[in-house]
């Protein structure tokens, strides 16, 4: 079950985060919650010192990619074909993000940019801000992101959101609907169907 999707489990929301070293360990969205609630000053501060920088693909699974850090990583053919990780983010992201953060990921006036945030930030930290939310208040105005940890349409494809923001963020993926792209692992597939029900 290495496919990086959460699963529908008694009314929660389990979400299965492969690893190279164990594609099937799965930390449920409560933990999440919890941990990054208690923790976020630790882990926005250990983990500013591994960024994933690098987003050379080191280990593959089932239509997935992972950087040597372990975190989710894009895989861009020379002919520009992208692989479905990066194709469903952009169909996602446009469907449940791009509201505020604005189309390509390139911020708004009622949200900031992720292509910019993203080089300042690991897939944790990406998906403890998703599922928690996020406030920044400052002089000139009060910015609120809403906490998506139980919407489905979001937590169920966080993996694809983060690779194609991580891929707009690097500058492997220009503006736009990615125009090739590989086919739908069935792995995804089946989990996907699994944790929307």
């Amino acid at each position: 079950m290495g496919d990086g999707v959460p699963r529908k489990n008694q009314g929660n929301l389990d979400t299965v985060r492969p690893t190279p070293q164990n594609s099937t360990r799965a930390t449920t969205f409560v933990g999440l919650i919890v941990a990054a609630t208690l923790c976020t000053s630790t882990v926005v501060t250990s983990v500013r010192a591994d960024l994933p920088d690098d987003p050379t693909v080191k280990t593959r699974q089932d239509g997935e990619t992972w950087d040597k850090g372990g975190n989710p990583t894009f895989d861009i053919a020379q002919d520009g074909t992208v692989d479905w990780y990066s194709y469903d983010g952009y169909l996602r992201y446009t469907a449940n993000c791009m509201q505020c953060h604005g189309p390509d990921g390139l911020g708004s006036s009622l949200a900031p940019s992720l292509t910019d945030a993203l080089k300042g930030m690991d897939y944790n930290e990406f998906a403890s801000t998703v599922a928690n939310g996020k406030r920044d208040v400052n002089a000139a105005q009060d910015l609120v992101m809403p906490a998506f940890g139980t919407n489905r349409n979001v937590m169920c494809y966080i993996d694809p959101i983060y690779v194609y923001l991580r891929a707009r963020s690097d500058g492997a993926i220009g503006r736009g609907r990615p125009q090739k792209f590989q086919p739908k692992p069935a792995p995804f597939e089946q989990a996907e169907n699994s944790c929307m029900g």
